[in-house]
């Protein structure tokens, strides 16, 4: 795996979280040997023991105390992450931060699934998607808070091992409404703890694109509003009917715009999906080089 990510012409990977165990003892040979090196690892990584598949969502940090387990094991797997973060000599752990969840009915979803059934809307301005992206956001904002105080608890738990191990955690901006944290929370966030220190924000450019096209956020203004803490970015484009993760130029990113707010000292990691071919990832890699410089 990390000699096909070297012919590509990579130096540094990101060990994202569908890392298996088994896989495991080969990148630590392949490090030893110089293949690559690790720039960035995403929580869980590598997964917990019976998993087989990406599971950045297994345990939450938002989980209510009436889940007591689930906290425990997000914070076990999360520190686990973060030893293997600093034994590969990894600069930055990117981190989901939980979800505002529903017993019965998620107002989101509804508002998925009405995207959905009507595919030719003009999103966002049509005027039904508006009323009730409106209700949604009224929802969450009324059920939001117990959840993100419960996140706030569980990265101050998890900062001071993070500090330890000499790793940052990169706080992820996400693509569906219900994730923490709020957009806007970011800012607030982020300002709640010491600079320099270990926490900064990580920003996905597909996330911030879906939720442009939902008409929540612009991707400018969430770089504009977090720029000063930014360490690192996802790239990826988001085609014509909503697929993210796609090879840079295939879709609506403004990757130009996105290069002003880019600094020498970030992180700059391709994040696209297994589909993409060979090729596509060789000509993604050189649209950013020429882009980024």
């Amino acid at each position: 795996m990390l000699a096909e990510m070297a012919g590509l012409g990579f130096g540094y990977v990101e060990l994202s979280h569908g890392i298996r165990l088994t896989l495991v003892p080969g990148i630590l040979k392949g490090l030893g040997e110089g293949t690559v090196k690790v720039s960035s690892t995403h929580n869980f990584c590598p997964l917990p023991a019976g998993m087989v598949h990406p599971a950045p969502n297994l345990f939450e940090p938002s989980a209510p105390a009436s889940r007591g387990h689930e906290q425990e094991q997000w914070l076990r797997h999360s520190r686990r992450t973060l030893d293997f973060a600093a034994q590969v000599r990894a600069r930055v752990v990117v981190m989901h931060l939980g979800s505002v969840r529903f017993f019965w009915l998620n107002p989101a979803r509804q508002l998925r699934k009405f995207v959905r059934r009507h595919p030719f809307v003009a999103l966002p301005a049509e005027p039904r998607y508006q009323q009730r992206l409106t209700k949604v956001l009224e929802k969450l904002g009324r059920r939001r808070p117990a959840f993100w105080e419960q996140t706030r608890r569980s990265l101050g738990q998890i900062l001071p091992y993070a500090a330890e191990k000499g790793v940052q955690l990169g706080l992820e901006n996400r693509e569906r409404l219900e994730e923490l944290p709020a957009d806007s929370d970011f800012p607030g966030l982020l300002e709640s703890f010491a600079q320099p220190g270990p926490v900064g924000y990580w920003h996905d450019t597909g996330h911030a694109e879906l939720k442009e096209r939902m008409g929540v956020i612009t991707q400018r203004a969430m770089l504009e509003a977090n720029s000063a803490r930014l360490i690192g970015f996802h790239l990826h484009d988001v085609d014509e009917t909503g697929r993210d993760h796609q090879p840079i130029g295939k879709g609506r990113v403004d990757f130009r715009m996105i290069r002003q707010f880019y600094r020498p000292h970030h992180l700059l990691v391709l994040e696209l999906s297994p589909r993409a071919s060979p090729a596509e990832v060789r000509e993604s890699r050189m649209r950013i080089e020429d882009v980024f410089g």
